[in-house]
């Protein structure tokens, strides 16, 4: 759940072992919860649920999982409160990178996320310290297949309200404004499009490369981070396929 969005990204998320998927399918969970707790359990009436949904199902995440997750969000003895927090911050090199959060201590999640980078040459800065570097879009992800030509599956994004739509060897980026990323998702889902990734995300305006060292540090920095009960997402700069 980092990076942009190339294959072997999406190829290396799909892989991930079962405890791995069981700790992402946690997190969703979560993020199901705080969609719930704000809008209601009902998707059609709860835009953010529909996306987070859209989410979950990009992830792999089975259906009764999801309707459990609603239902359990929904219940009268669900007690848990999570806030949402943004923290900013330094990788080796010079790396920009944004963690986002969900908490019941900000404290706890503070520190976990400070040691992370500090252990592996990166550092915590303040809000808006790297922010301006980002773009936040809505972004899908589609595999190539024989089931739609490129140019329909472009007009159908772009008559949608795509902002942009790019081809790599091996998938379709489709990018959107934050405010028409639900809108464009469910036409295209309407139209039987499956999706590798689907979310809303800081988009980097530039990627930087490292040095093997400084490659490998990041790495570390991701791992950590992800093996982070709280932090939900990671998003950078390091143009990893260098």
């Amino acid at each position: 759940m980092s990076g942009h969005s190339k294959w072997h990204n999406i190829q290396a998320k799909k892989g991930k072992s079962d405890a791995q998927r069981g700790q992402i399918f946690t997190k969703l969970g979560r993020e199901i919860l705080v969609a719930v707790k704000e809008g209601g359990p009902d998707p059609v009436s709860n835009s953010k649920l529909r996306d987070v949904i859209a989410k979950c199902k990009a992830n792999n995440m089975p259906n009764d999982n999801i309707e459990r997750s609603i239902k359990k969000a929904a219940g009268d003895g669900n007690t848990a409160n999570y806030e949402t927090l943004t923290y900013e911050g330094y990788g080796p090199g010079g790396v920009a990178i944004i963690i986002e959060a969900m908490t019941d201590n900000r404290n706890r999640t503070a520190g976990d996320v400070r040691h992370v980078l500090d252990k592996f040459g990166g550092n915590l800065g303040t809000n808006g310290s790297v922010s301006w570097m980002f773009d936040r879009k809505g972004v899908m992800v589609v595999e190539k297949s024989n089931k739609y030509t490129e140019d329909d599956l472009m007009m159908q994004a772009i008559d949608a309200g795509a902002e942009n739509f790019e081809a790599d060897e091996e998938v379709y980026e489709i990018t959107t404004s934050p405010d028409d990323f639900s809108t464009v998702r469910e036409a295209l889902e309407g139209q039987g499009i499956e999706f590798l990734e689907a979310e809303v995300k800081m988009v980097p305006q530039n990627y930087m490369s490292l040095d093997a060292e400084g490659a490998r540090k990041m790495g570390l920095i991701i791992e950590k981070m992800e093996e982070l009960d709280d932090v939900q997402e990671i998003w950078h700069n390091w143009d990893e396929e260098e």
